[in-house]
């Protein structure tokens, strides 16, 4: 039985990976931005009694990270896969009309907020342990095409450099560090024209992840959810 963190976990590719983890008998501590909204993790901790626990957690914020931190020690919990998932996209951005709130949030959210919290973490990852983060095709430069979403896409680029720092800081400790793409999901942010369900593309990412292993010759690499490289 493996305990599992996953941040973002309230909702899309967030709360299939609890359900999923769950399911198949292991310990998830859940976090979200508000738990008393959290009606659906609520449901599934009352359905997994000792199982699940939810936290609060705003990855965009040094301050909750730093509460977050100091529950777990409280809590004396080692985490075997931490699951950096939360993760925001701005629609509809313009180029001429981009504004740094959006770049500001994107960069919190999604690249500094995995940072700091797997160092904030960092203690309480068992050795050998699996940290996770979940990016994105568009965070890719090699596969740009078109200027599209550009917060979300600058901010997932910088992530996988986030993971690649990541890998090299945890080495010694044979934690292996992923960038994952979900793929394309029928998601609030994916849109309901995407090709993936959600249950499909997190049972897809859980096998890579439970065949993930620290290799010193590949640190902080970028796979898709069917295990196949993704480009930088």
């Amino acid at each position: 039985m493996a305990q599992f963190l996953v941040t973002g976990a309230n909702r899309g590719l967030g709360i299939e990976f609890v359900r999923q983890l769950l399911a198949r008998g292991d310990r998830v501590i859940a976090c979200c931005r508000h738990v008393a909204r959290a009606s659906e993790l609520n449901r599934l901790s009352g359905e997994y009694p000792g199982h699940l626990k939810v936290l609060p957690l705003d990855v965009a914020e040094p301050r909750s990270i730093g509460e977050l931190a100091r529950e777990i020690d409280m809590l004396d919990v080692r985490i075997d896969t931490l699951i950096n998932n939360a993760g925001v996209l701005t629609p509809g951005e313009a180029f001429g009309a981009v504004e740094a709130k959006s770049l500001d949030q994107a960069f919190a959210t999604n690249a500094a907020g995995p940072f700091l919290l797997t160092q904030a973490l960092a203690p309480r990852l068992a050795d050998a342990a699996k940290v996770i983060a979940i990016s994105s095709g568009l965070g890719s430069i090699a596969r740009a095409a078109r200027f599209g979403t550009p917060s979300y896409n600058i901010s997932k680029a910088a992530l996988n450099m986030v993971v690649r720092m990541l890998g090299f800081a945890l080495a010694e400790r044979r934690i292996a560090v992923l960038a994952l793409s979900p793929g394309w999901v029928k998601t609030e942010m994916g849109g309901a024209g995407a090709d993936l369900e959600p249950a499909q593309s997190v049972a897809n990412m859980l096998k890579v992840i439970d065949a993930l292993h620290f290799d010193a010759d590949n640190i902080g690499h970028f796979l898709g959810n069917s295990g196949n490289a993704v480009p930088w």
